[in-house]
C-alpha cells in the first residue's frame, strides 16, 4: 500500500481535546497500529472522526497506549481542531493484544 494521507475513525463519543471512544473491541486502533507498523501511517497522519454534536462529551477516561486520539472532530455544523496531546500508538502492542483477535485476524501472523 501507498502512504495513507488521512485516517477516519468511527466514534461513539469524543471529547474536544481528542479523546475517542470507539464501539469497543479495539479494531480501529489495531488497523491504525498495523498501518504504523508498515510505515504507511506516520505520527503526522491526521486522524478525524465524524459525529453528531450530542456525541461530544466532557467526561474523561483513561486513555490507553493503544487508543488512537483524533486531531479533528467533524459535526454537521463545525470542524473542531482538537490540538490533542495524547500519544498516538507507534505500532502493535503484542503484550496487550487479545489472543482471540490475534487468532481471528490472519494478517497479524505476518507481523508477529
Amino acid at each position: 500500500m501507498d502512504h495513507v494521507d488521512l485516517v477516519v475513525a468511527g466514534s461513539v463519543a469524543v471529547t474536544k481535546d481528542g479523546a475517542r471512544l470507539g464501539k469497543g473491541g479495539g479494531y480501529s486502533d489495531l488497523e491504525y497500529s498495523l498501518g504504523r507498523s508498515q510505515r504507511i501511517i506516520t505520527e503526522d497522519t491526521p486522524i478525524l472522526t465524524t459525529v453528531h454534536h450530542l456525541q461530544i462529551i466532557s467526561q474523561t477516561w483513561e486513555i490507553m497506549i493503544h487508543d488512537i486520539p483524533v486531531d479533528f472532530v467533524i459535526t454537521p455544523d463545525e470542524i473542531i481542531a482538537t490540538h490533542q496531546n495524547y500519544p498516538k500508538p507507534e505500532g502493535i502492542y503484542w503484550d496487550i493484544l487479545r489472543k482471540e483477535m490475534e487468532k481471528s485476524i490472519p494478517v497479524l501472523e505476518r507481523f508477529n
